[in-house]
């Protein structure tokens, strides 16, 4: 792991990575990949002992072969020359051996010093020019060193490079003795530590004069669990937006609930990128189970697991496989539920109190009557058949408590549950959801539920009124009919509802 606040200096770094020959560094996006990029090589250049340069890839993204390698050759020119170095020209040569050629061209311009190049966006290439990209630096291998060739290089993305090399090749996984296993090490960069998060906002502190107070750093790690892209995010929000540019005012947890709410709404870029992750099936797969709570000790050998690590979705917190932050899970819970919730009539009945509030056990029964009438037609055309049933209840609550509340999400592999606490006008409301399938009993699983809610209660909202909603998924020879299944009860004031 190569956090993001911890650096190798000077000529320390430029031994490290000349010593690595070719060396992969990958993260999830918004992790501050290229500012450690870019700040390697200012401080491999201050050692003295090689010439590093940042070269973005980025160009090549969508290219076919014959156009990628000239876009990566001239991606390469324009970074040796923004760093002032001599920059190589672009090979006439066929789109096989001009990459090769430029690099070998760049080694002879800068020595006597060693060449290391820092290449990102690696991951934009893809099938052939992938291919094509490693087939010439695994040429060079031989060759290289001071004025012949790269002495190392970085090849910087998303996913570790046996996953690019597994998708261009159809699926087929690297084997030991393939050319293309050039990577002599592999590195990630973490995330963000709760006493990094607080230096980090003493910058700002040293810089205005702005305080944030110890409740409110706790509350963006235990949002974002160091994520940088959310840290740096909810700061910005609390402090420009929330507050506003020239206000000297203490930053207050009550300022970062307002900006992760205006973060999660804007469904900014990064956000939306995650969203567009669960059209991938492999992802759609792991966010089911997850959701479901099942039990799938298959799914961490899983390539949609290892895809949904790699992209940051995931991480293992307690024993448990976890949406990797809170901010996360709130957005793909929103993104499955996003077309049923729209899909959903406008309410007409009375869903709040005379005083306002929610009238959460007329909400709950009308959900009974909606889910008896439209569930069967409505899971036919989901794509997310073991987790309908969840997703379908924080649809009809989401469709509700839009613009007046908020749904806090708990959920994880192994749990056989979903916990849910609403917010809506000042009061909460705990609801927990089970599923009853062939293999259990209708007396276990709510026994289960039960205590799981008390324990919920407990950690969450004592004082808050408590459901344990349970759906009824045996097979359809094993189903009550509707009129047993459809019933509302209450045990030790947690009322529960048969589905």
């Amino acid at each position: 792991m190569l956090p993001p606040q911890e650096r190798l200096q000077g000529a320390q770094l430029g031994r490290y990575v000349r010593d690595k020959l070719y060396w992969v560094l990958h993260a999830p996006r918004q992790t501050g990949k290229t500012t450690f990029l870019q700040t390697w090589m200012r401080e491999i250049n201050a050692g003295g002992e090689a010439v590093a340069c940042y070269v973005t890839l980025e160009r090549c993204q969508g290219l076919d072969l014959e156009r990628a390698m000239p876009a990566a050759c001239e991606a390469i020119r324009e970074g040796a020359l923004k760093a002032g170095f001599p920059a190589p020209g672009i090979p006439v040569s066929g789109a096989a051996s001009m990459l090769s050629l430029s690099l070998t061209e760049w080694a002879v311009l800068v020595s006597p010093k060693p060449l290391v190049v820092l290449f990102d966006e690696v991951d934009v290439l893809a099938g052939e020019s992938m291919i094509s990209f490693l087939r010439q630096l695994r040429g060079g291998f031989s060759t290289r060193g001071i004025g012949r060739f790269p002495v190392s290089i970085a090849l910087v993305g998303m996913r570790d490079l046996k996953d690019y090399i597994t998708d261009a090749k159809g699926g087929v996984s690297p084997n030991p003795g393939s050319p293309f296993n050039i990577k002599a090490d592999s590195a990630v960069i973490g995330n963000f530590s709760r006493d990094s998060i607080s230096r980090l906002f003493a910058q700002r502190t040293l810089e205005t004069g702005q305080q944030i107070t110890s409740e409110a750093l706790d509350y963006v790690y235990s949002q974002s669990r160091g994520q940088p892209w959310i840290v740096n995010n909810l700061f910005m929000r609390a402090t420009l937006r929330v507050l506003g540019e020239t206000s000297s005012e203490t930053v207050t947890l009550s300022h970062l609930l307002e900006a992760r709410e205006q973060m999660v709404s804007a469904r900014e870029t990064h956000l939306d990128a995650l969203a567009y992750r669960l059209e991938k099936p492999e992802v759609r797969k792991v966010m089911e189970t997850l959701l479901s709570g099942a039990s799938d000790q298959s799914m961490l050998d899983s390539p949609g697991y290892q895809l949904c690590k790699d992209l940051g979705l995931v991480e293992i917190f307690d024993g448990e496989v976890q949406i990797a932050n809170p901010i996360y899970r709130e957005v793909l819970a929103r993104q499955m539920t996003h077309s049923s919730q729209y899909a959903i009539p406008k309410p007409f009945f009375r869903w709040k109190t005379a005083e306002g509030r929610l009238d959460m056990d007329q909400l709950l029964r009308e959900f009974q009557n909606f889910w008896r009438e439209h569930s069967e037609i409505w899971e036919r055309t989901s794509d997310y058949t073991e987790a309908f049933p969840h997703l379908l209840l924080m649809a009809f609550l989401q469709r509700i408590t839009n613009g007046g509340g908020r749904i806090d999400r708990e959920y994880a592999a192994g749990r056989g549950r979903l916990d849910l606490c609403v917010e809506y006008e000042g009061s909460r409301y705990i609801l927990e959801i089970k599923l009853l399938r062939d293999y259990q009993t209708l007396e276990r699983v709510e026994s289960q539920g039960l205590l799981q809610v008390r324990h919920y209660r407990e950690t969450v909202a004592p004082d808050s009124p408590c459901y344990l909603v349970i759906f009824d998924r045996r097979s359809p020879e094993k189903k009550l009919p509707w009129e047993q299944r459809i019933y509302w009860k209450t045990v030790d004031s947690i009322h529960v509802l048969g589905c």
